[in-house]
């Protein structure tokens, strides 16, 4: 049973889980209740951190339809366990859908399709847990209402603002989303969905779906500070604090107790603002009035916080908020998506085609929000303006509501984060777990030596746990975080602003960045450079503009003034910047009917379009007998649209059905892709050199649209045009030519380009533009050297019963291949120097279409194409994930730069995702640059590298500062003594957290070198580091401790000792100290350990605070270097010339002048061999080390690097341009194929 009831949710999802049955055991939580009240708290506290064991210590499994608590556990890599509480609830019914009316008195039967949630009630669970309408009429009241039905009991678990139904039919947990579960097609929500819902239809899906809003609730402070408190950092310092004050360290404890005050407070304070802003954010407007259509045909109007999945909501005509996700059955809207897509640029929403109307029935899909989504108003998009015609109300059916809605799933990913698995965070784990071990050895050994010296059991139990909290320093994630705030200032300084603060460490790995074309590399906006026209199927010369008395009557001008979905919004023209710059080409009018109009009339056009009086030829006088009316009927020259198709990316068109004013019959343009125009084009209209004109102006990087146009027919009437399907339209079209536009390059990217290439960062374009053009432009920025081939794959899926196959094909002129096999004779021995020259002498570039054939039938040959692809054109917004995903599965570390409208999905996958848009709260990325070109980029991997470098820093810092406070009270309990109270005051404000804080001030280094920061604490170099450290600090300590016993004035300390010849001091206070000194803390060892360990403090920090070549010198870092020349002086001071009061504070005994002498001398050397070591290390360390470990040669760790040596040794790689790749099915998962030539 314990496998086959292992139940996954959200299958082939990001959320996809493991879910497994619990039932709670009686006997089983009296037992863990008796272990808590043996371990003082101790074990709730652990279940408390460890889920999974509190679930199996306290239950027992059942099966996931009886279970009382689920245990969930995450199939990423992180294999994070979550567990919940199942509860029950009682409803008239059992699917959200049914319609109560029409269900029949005998309840179904669970196994029937109409009942998926259904499991038999039980009188004694009627008083489950039951989810109240807003309006209080709870589920009780429904079920009496229809006393008829049986009470079905339902069950269901709630995880991350998520609700998991059980459902009978599959044997397992679903989410209800709304009306897509039910997967209805667009012609069923017109003739079933449009109708609206009853009031009881609505209270009892409701039930279901809950309350429609995106609940962020505020945690209380006191919530936020316990689950803060519950860290186990500060558990366990909490038990250091304990400890210490049993040992009578008050002013430590205190000092301790007052950091860790402060560290909560602020990340309270930070928490907590963190969560009233996203409340904020969801909030406004959250909670609005709208007006729903009844079954009845009514109007009413109810709380947003009422609607549910199938409400018919009506769009008010001045525009609203929506407040859940809705598909338009009817009626235009103009939309503002700024806040999903980060996109200012306002879109025109159009009702939900309905292909029964339209006559072909075949065509029908069933209804998705992405690929309908030109059709959906998403929730948190405010909707500008609305369109109605023939007096009719603009209505949407509700298809998602709460956190089921787009702007609801973003505020989920943002409340519940993907831990952010760096090599960095999983490094110090380890590391602090070597401290423990060293921290065990200590603890065992005071142990054994007060044993031997007969100490009291009370002290020798406070001191070996001593050793443990000096061991771990209380401070560390005080000190990590440090840096990382800095490097965030220093960040939103230069205008990049971070909303997750843990990504700058991993911005300092990136290697390869992926950039977005339009509106990153190059402008957002193009220029008309030109127009190319087509008559009787061959084309005419190029023209600037089509801005010509001549042509004001021709089609081309007609389809450049219609087609495209520009409004006016407050007497602005607005819409997609192409558009704009296409109709403001031809230098026409747009009109708008007015909502007074719209009403007035039947079948007023909704937008006019007409050419300026000047560009008419003059009319013929009109002769008196002529009605005057008539007259200026016939002489204007207006086109009004009546039906628009939008733009979709998936099929790259986008057209318009219009009436010139006094036609009988339409007329319909399109304008899209060449190659998908052409090919809905008649044959014999498309000129036979269209191919190589097309690759002309491509290659150049001018961005080509094509336009056609055809004669609907008269039997086409105003209505039917409403509804009909667009591949009606969409076919046998005339073509009218090509328009040419210009995308600029922004002056800052071929620069920046240039700086990641010499910091050897790979660059990777990805755009939805044309192949051609992305390679010129790929070219131009310097992403594609000029001498370097391109190598076009091109792949088709199987057909006919052939396999699927790539056809590979240069892009440019193939002369450039000798000198390619010249390159792959002299690659017979790979070694690392000449894998990097060969490395960019080609370049892959594919299309989206060849993607997805690549990755279906080919993926083991995806890995080896992205590791030399360069151009992915024509990319839709998933498989911009997809490849980012790709490239991140064979180890790079990948950055994406997008302008936030199509890549969200992109940019959040990347390690690092930056968003160039102008909203500052671009929620899909982790940063967004207020400048809008790509010099961000560097900037960010510079601050990244130096908060990384910074990271180390402190982290071999602070354990070496652990460490050499260890070695002295290791040397001072062999002597029984140990540090006094106020000495570990003074080492641990004074100079630990003083230079702390200011080491990790160091600015980035001024510009990208081409070596990376290693990416974990263990490696080689670095350890290799920390270890010659800590030997060095050892050495000098034991030398120092066993000389001060060797001298000659040496004798064991007593308040009356007296070897400075200062007798008047010690009468003086002999009395006093003889009663305080239980400790044995006065004694000569202890002086000259404090002395000697506090200036190895100071060495190690200045050893470790690393400048070039990823930050700025420590020279120039002013607080630290201030820091650390005045502890030098004071510790020098107080050596040299000894304060008695200081020493009385500090607990130093006065010890001979000659012996300060040493003391100093010792210091000197210790320093300078700890910088000579270090240096010699930053030199050497790397060759030594893979010299020592490995006298052959390694393979190298990252797979992109593995895969690339495979391949230059490779005959048949890169492929040929007369080749032909096949898969070859086999019966085991993947793929293999085998490369033909071509005959």
């Amino acid at each position: 049973m314990e496998k086959e009831d292992l139940k996954v949710l959200n299958k082939g999802e990001e959320e996809e889980m493991e879910l497994q049955g619990y039932r709670l055991c009686r006997w089983r939580l009296a037992l863990v209740g008796l272990g808590v009240l043996c371990t003082g708290g101790f074990l709730l506290l652990l279940l408390y951190w460890m889920p999974e064991w509190c679930v199996k210590s306290t239950c027992t499994r059942t099966t996931a339809r009886d279970a009382e608590v689920v245990l969930l556990r995450s199939t990423d890599e992180f294999r994070r366990w979550f567990l919940a509480r199942v509860r029950v609830m009682l409803a008239p019914g059992s699917n959200p859908f049914h319609s109560l009316e029409t269900q029949t008195t005998s309840p179904p039967s669970p196994s029937s399709p109409a009942c998926p949630f259904a499991s038999p009630a039980s009188p004694s669970l009627a008083n489950g847990h039951t989810p109240h309408p807003s309006d209080g009429s709870s589920a009780q009241e429904l079920i009496r209402r229809y006393a008829d039905y049986q009470p079905t009991q339902i069950r269901y678990f709630t995880f991350h603002s998520t609700k998991y139904y059980w459902n009978d039919e599959v044997q397992n947990f679903e989410v209800l989303t709304g009306v897509e579960d039910l997967q209805v097609s667009c012609a069923t929500l017109h003739s079933e969905h449009s109708a609206g819902l009853t009031r009881n239809q609505q209270e009892y899906r409701r039930l279901f779906f809950g309350v429609n809003e995106i609940a962020v609730k505020v945690p209380s402070v006191f919530k936020l500070l316990i689950k803060e408190v519950l860290n186990p950092f500060y558990i366990f310092q909490l038990f250091s604090v304990i400890l210490w004050s049993a040992d009578e360290y008050y002013y430590y404890a205190v000092a301790i107790v007052l950091m860790s005050v402060i560290s909560i407070a602020t990340s309270l304070y930070t928490i907590k603002k963190q969560y009233i802003m996203l409340h904020d954010m969801v909030a406004t407007h959250s909670i609005v009035r709208v007006s729903v259509c009844r079954a009845n045909n009514e109007i009413e109007e109810i709380l947003s916080t009422d609607l549910v999945p199938g409400d018919l909501m009506v769009i008010p005509s001045n525009g609203t908020i929506m407040p859940c996700d809705a598909v338009l059955v009817s009626g235009t809207c103009i939309v503002n998506e700024s806040m999903l897509t980060g996109e200012s640029v306002p879109v025109t929403k159009t009702n939900l085609p309905n292909p029964v109307s339209g006559g072909r029935e075949e065509s029908d899909s069933a209804y998705n929000t992405e690929e309908h989504k030109r059709h959906t108003l998403f929730c948190g998009t405010h909707v500008i303006q609305t369109r109605f015609y023939t007096g009719e109300l603009v209505k949407a059916v509700v298809v998602r509501t709460g956190f089921s809605t787009a702007k609801g799933q973003l505020v989920r990913s943002i409340l519940y984060p993907k831990p952010t698995d760096f090599k960095l965070y999983r490094d110090a784990y380890l590391f602090l777990l070597c401290l423990v071990a060293v921290a065990g050895i200590g603890f065992v050994y005071s142990i054994a030596l007060s044993v031997m010296n007969k100490v009291p059991a009370k002290t020798i139990i406070i001191e070996s746990l001593d050793i443990i909290t000096i061991t771990v320093p209380p401070a560390l994630p005080a000190a990590m975080t440090a840096g990382i705030v800095y490097a965030q200032r220093r960040l939103k300084n230069i205008g990049i602003f971070c909303i997750s603060p843990q990504r700058i460490n991993i911005c300092g790995q990136i290697n390869l960045v992926c950039f977005d074309k339009t509106g990153t590399l190059t402008e957002d906006g193009l220029d008309l450079w030109g127009v190319q026209r087509v008559e009787n199927g061959s084309f005419h010369l190029s023209e600037e503009n089509a801005y010509k008395e001549n042509l004001v009557k021709s089609q081309f001008v007609a389809c450049m003034a219609t087609c495209h979905s520009l409004t006016k919004i407050e007497g602005q023209l607005s819409g997609d910047p192409l558009d704009l710059k296409m109709f403001e080409a031809t230098g026409w009018i747009l009109e708008e009917a007015t909502e007074e109009e719209t009403s007035l009339h039947n079948r007023i056009m909704p937008t006019v379009v007409r050419p300026p009086k000047q560009l008419l030829p003059p009319e013929p006088a009109a002769s008196p007998e002529q009605d005057m009316e008539l007259y200026e009927l016939s002489s204007a020259y207006e086109i009004g649209i009546v039906r628009q198709f939008p733009f979709s990316s998936a099929l790259q068109r986008m057209s318009v059905v219009a009436r010139l004013l006094g036609e009988k019959r339409m007329d319909a343009y399109m304008k899209g892709a060449p190659e998908v125009v052409a090919s809905l084009c008649k044959k014999e209209t498309v000129p036979e050199n269209f191919a190589e004109v097309l690759e002309g102006y491509t290659k150049q990087g001018f961005r080509v649209i094509a336009l056609a146009h055809r004669r609907l027919e008269s039997k086409l009437t105003w209505h039917k045009v409403q509804n009909v399907n667009r591949d009606h339209i969409e076919a046998n079209m005339e073509f009218l030519g090509l328009i040419i536009m210009q995308n600029k390059l922004k002056a800052e990217t071929p620069g920046v380009l240039q700086d990641l290439h010499r910091a050897h960062i790979r660059t990777v374009m990805v755009t939805g533009d044309n192949m051609l053009t992305a390679i010129s432009v790929a070219r131009d920025c310097g992403m594609i050297p000029p001498q370097d081939t391109v190598i076009i794959a091109d792949a088709l899926p199987p057909h006919n019963g052939q396999a699927a196959k790539i056809t590979w094909r240069y892009a440019d002129k193939p002369s450039k291949i000798s000198h390619l096999e010249e390159v792959n004779i002299s690659l017979e021995d790979v070694c690392n120097v000449d894998e990097e020259k060969t490395q960019e002498l080609y370049h892959f570039a594919m299309n989206g279409k060849s993607f997805a054939v690549i990755e279906e039938h080919f993926p083991d040959m995806l890995q080896k194409l992205v590791l030399h692809g360069t151009v992915f054109a024509r990319m839709a917004p998933d498989q911009k994930t997809q490849l980012v995903e790709t490239l991140q599965g064979v180890d790079y570390f990948v950055g994406m730069c997008g302008d936030g409208a199509n890549d969200c999905g992109a940019l959040k996958r990347a390690h690092s995702g930056i968003s160039l848009s102008e909203l500052e709260a671009s929620v899909a990325s982790p940063f967004t640059s207020r400048t809008p070109n790509i010099s961000c980029v560097p900037s960010l991997i510079r601050e990244g590298r130096a908060a990384l470098i910074t990271s180390f820093c402190v982290f071999k810092f602070m354990a070496l500062y652990s460490i050499i406070q260890y070695i002295s009270v290791t040397l001072l309990y062999s002597i029984l003594s140990n540090l006094g109270d106020f000495q570990f005051l003074f080492i641990d404000i004074a100079i630990i957290l003083l230079i702390v804080f200011t080491m990790s001030l160091n600015p980035a280094w001024k510009e990208l070198v081409s070596c990376r920061p290693p990416s974990g604490l263990i490696s080689g170099p670095l350890l290799f580091s920390v270890l010659t450290q800590i030997l060095i600090c050892l050495g000098f300590q034991t030398i120092t401790f066993l000389w001060v016993q060797q001298q000659p004035w040496y004798e064991v300390w007593t308040p009356l000792t007296d070897v400075c010849n200062q007798s008047s001091y010690i009468n003086a206070s002999d009395h006093n100290d003889t009663e305080v000194d239980d400790h044995n803390i006065q004694n000569f060892e202890n002086t000259s350990l404090f002395y000697v360990s506090c200036f190895q403090y100071l060495i190690v920090a200045i050893v470790f605070s690393k400048g070039k070549p990823f930050r700025q010198p420590t020279y120039k870092n002013w607080p630290f270097v201030a820091s650390a020349l005045s502890l030098y002086f004071f510790l020098l001071f107080i050596m040299f010339h000894p304060v008695q009061g200081i020493d009385d504070f500090l607990e130093i005994v006065c010890v001979p002048f000659e012996w300060r002498v040493k003391l100093f001398l010792i210091t000197v050397v210790n320093a300078a061999v700890s910088v000579l070591v270090e240096g010699g290390i930053d030199l050497w360390g790397y060759k030594c080390l893979s010299w020592l470990c490995c006298p052959r040669k390694m393979a190298p760790k990252a797979r992109y690097m593995h895969l690339a040596q495979e391949l230059s040794v490779d005959p048949d790689w890169p492929p040929k341009p007369t080749t032909t790749t096949e898969a070859k099915p086999r019966p085991e998962n993947g793929s293999t194929y085998q490369i033909m030539l071509n005959s």
